[in-house]
């Protein structure tokens, strides 16, 4: 096979360039980091762990339509100056996979001399605007945005394949974190590989690209997360603060060092810049400007490091030297780093334990807090650990752990703090935690207080062998409550057992947290009842069999026309069964509760035991929903009966209420109102946040 003189060209510019970078490397990293990025660099990623990407089949060029609104939501720039197939090829992604966003494309020409004149006018919907002469990248990205018409700007390199659904994962980031600023793009390697997640800025200036060469897959790299800047290649900004910060800062013309200066500027402007792993672009890294340094465009990169340097001087000695790893350092972001461990990953449309965990470690995040989360079965638990990783939880699961012992011993000193959740997990776990992050602080979630629970169950069964199973419980939950730092429980209640069980454990109240949905329709469009609850749960198991059997035959004896509708995971065959009575409906698990909060008009809470907070009647109560409840179910919940919610005991006494709140709008309204009353008072983040930095972040604000 024959050999080119271009080939040998490109294999010593590359081989020249390395060591150039590594020299450079050696001298400001220092060997150690040098080392670690050249194993990197080199390291090879599974197939089965690579991204699977699109990319448009090769083609000659004929006109085509990309999408285009009156009315964009977002501002698509696309510099280009020749390269002309990269650009056909860009455009064709944006073509062939459409956002749903409402959007427009700006390509702005940077006086091509190829075919981009010629061609890029055909394409229907596209706006192409050309420059008089070149003036590179940041001159030809502020052109674009000066004529843009969306609220946000994003910047695309015509390098680039977006994949389907990247920019409405980019602007849902602004949705769900009103601090953002700027969010950035995932960017891969043509084949699959992590080229980017987010980039992190030394002290001295120089900048690293973090996860690069390794699975985009990897937990470090596949939640939202705040990093110090994101390379330019996709990137969305708010158009107003770009306008208010002066757009990218000319001083770095024509290229380089301005995607981090806008990094340093939003965030100086009081914003958070993050990354969107669910954004997900194929970058050809170096297909316009090259890889080396020393001659071409490529060569201002190294100018403007020292322009970089010179405006963030006092900015800069707060970054983290190199002699920290990139996985410690991009810690500085942060004021603590906080490990939960559950025993599975919460699912928060199943049950209310879920919620609370899953609405404690957002809270945790808008605290300031980098929360890791592991689950101690090791399982990636699909749209539920997604879930996490989108409200910036780094969420970890095999085969990336390597196992809980070997997670910890390499983590353990990263955290400040550790949260155990559930008695059981913290047996297995405590031993490591002392060993390998023995200057953490270990705070131990009840959930509820399994014993509690289990002693009422027991005693409402009337069965000995059940009461002598809770006393094993109580003995297991209060060793774990004496073998660490802080106990969290959930009720009033359970904080009064725990000073008799437990004298002189520090223990702590956190509740249910919730936040409020709203009213949702009014008391004349709602009808039926409705019971949520997970059947994993043995109460709740017990409260729709003692509900259809005593309760709504009394109900439906006044009212034949309602319907009572069963919510829940995992039920079981004896609830199934209940489903085949008259005016009955077994739902199962139900992916969008929504309507049902909504729409039906009295949420039910029939728990005859249990112990903890209930979520049901949080979950009613944050959506306007009315409650009818036994007094068990409403127990440390801060409730008046009449007032809040009716409570009632005997399945006379429950069938009654319910009648009687069916057809009295008067009294369903006022229980509506200080039912959100009461969420806001002591079930939301606020209510929730003191508890939270006393605990988690020793008290400070």
């Amino acid at each position: 096979m024959s050999f080119s003189l271009a080939e040998a060209r490109f294999l010593i510019d590359r081989a020249l360039g390395l060591a150039r970078r590594g020299w450079a490397s050696l001298r400001t990293r220092g060997w150690r980091a040098t080392w670690a990025r050249t194993k990197a660099q080199f390291h090879r990623v599974p197939a089965e762990r690579r991204a699977e990407l699109y990319l448009p089949a090769p083609r000659p060029f004929a006109p085509f339509a990309v999408p285009r609104s009156p009315t964009p939501r977002a501002s698509i720039v696309i510099p280009v100056y020749n390269q002309f197939a990269h650009t056909h090829t860009c455009l064709l992604a944006l073509a062939e996979h459409p956002p749903q966003a409402a959007c427009e494309i700006i390509v702005v020409d940077d006086g091509s001399s190829d075919e981009t004149e010629s061609a890029l006018p055909r394409i229907a919907g596209l706006r192409y605007h050309r420059r008089g002469g070149n003036g590179g990248f940041i001159a030809a990205c502020n052109d674009g945005a000066s004529i843009a018409h969306g609220d946000y700007l994003v910047f695309l390199n015509n390098d680039t394949v977006p994949q389907p659904g990247w920019l409405d994962a980019l602007l849902r980031t602004f949705d769900e974190h009103p601090r953002a600023g700027l969010v950035g793009a995932q960017l891969l390697y043509p084949d699959g590989r992590l080229q980017e997640a987010g980039s992190l800025v030394r002290n001295d200036g120089s900048t690293e690209n973090l996860g690069r060469f390794l699975s985009p897959q990897d937990p470090r790299f596949a939640h939202v997360r705040e990093v110090d800047y994101c390379t330019g290649a996709a990137i969305a900004v708010r158009r107003d603060l770009f306008a208010r910060l002066g757009g990218f800062d000319t001083r770095y013309a024509p290229a380089y060092f301005e995607d981090t200066d806008l990094g340093f500027a939003v965030r100086d402007a009081g914003h958070s810049v993050l990354y969107q792993p669910a954004a997900r672009v194929v970058h050809a890294e170096g297909a316009t400007s090259g890889t080396d340094t020393s001659k071409g465009v490529k060569r201002y990169q190294v100018r403007n490091l020292q322009i970089f340097v010179e405006r963030w001087r006092q900015r800069l000695q707060a970054q983290p030297s190199h002699q920290m790893p990139a996985e410690r350092a991009i810690a500085h972001l942060h004021r603590r780093q906080i490990l939960i461990v559950d025993a599975m990953t919460p699912t928060p449309d199943q049950d209310s334990g879920s919620l609370r965990m899953f609405n404690l470690m957002r809270l945790l995040g808008e605290e300031g807090a980098h929360v890791v989360f592991l689950p101690a079965d090791d399982n990636h638990a699909g749209r539920h650990t997604e879930a996490l990783q989108q409200v910036g939880v780094e969420a970890w699961y095999a085969p990336f752990t390597g196992g809980a012992p070997a997670w910890v011993r390499r983590h353990g000193t990263r955290f400040d703090t550790v949260m155990l959740s559930r008695h059981y997990v913290a047996r297995e776990f405590l031993p490591l935690l002392r060993k390998y992050a023995p200057q953490a602080k270990l705070v131990f979630d009840t959930v509820d207080l399994h014993y509690l629970r289990e002693t009422r169950g027991a005693e409402l069964a009337g069965d000995a062998k059940l009461l002598r199973d809770a006393q094993a419980t109580r003995k297991r939950e209060l060793d774990i409550v004496a073998r660490t730092d802080a106990t969290l429980v959930v009720s009033e209640t359970e904080r009064s057992l725990l000073a008799q069980d437990a004298p002189g454990a520090e223990v702590e109240l956190l509740s249910n947290v919730h936040r409020a949905a709203g009213p949702g329709l009014p008391f004349g469009e709602r009808r039926d009842l409705v019971f949520v609850g997970g059947f994993r749960h043995p109460p709740n198991v017990d409260a729709v069999s003692w509900f259809v059997e005593e309760v709504f035959p009394l109900v439906r004896a006044r009212l034949p026309a309602v319907v009572f509708h069963c919510i829940g995971s995992h039920a079981p065959e004896s609830i199934l069964a209940l489903g085949r009575r008259e005016g009955v409906i077994v739902h199962g698990h139900v992916p969008d509760i929504v309507s049902f909060m909504d729409g039906a008009r009295i949420g039910l809470a029939p728990l005859r035991y249990g112990a903890g907070v209930k979520g049901k009647v949080n979950l009613s109560m944050a959506h306007g929903q009315p409650v009818v409840a036994t007094p068990c179910a409403v127990e440390g919940m801060h409730l008046r009966d009449d007032h809040d919610v009716l409570v009632a005991g005997s399945a006379q006494a429950f069938a009654d209420a319910v009648v009687r709140l069916y057809g009295d709008e008067t009294l369903w309204q006022t229980l509506s109102r200080n039912g959100l009353d009461n969420i806001a008072r002591h079930f939301s983040a606020d209510a929730a946040r003191e508890v939270v930095r006393r605990v988690f972040f020793n008290g400070r604000p």
